[in-house]
């Protein structure tokens, strides 16, 4: 006789963490993303000139 395995349930660890309202928020929220580009830009000039130097 064959035995199947047991199908178990997805744990919570299993499954992605559910962004809270102020995260949501946050990725809508126009000013805050324009900041954010220009801090990334910045930080990716850095290492550009960084290496040509």
């Amino acid at each position: 006789m064959i035995r199947k395995p047991i199908a178990k349930g997805y744990k919570d660890e299993d499954y992605p963490p559910i962004p809270t309202r102020t995260n949501r928020f946050m990725r809508k929220f126009w000013p805050y993303q324009i900041i954010r580009f220009f801090v990334l830009n910045l930080k990716i000039m850095r290492i550009i000139v960084g290496g040509h130097s």
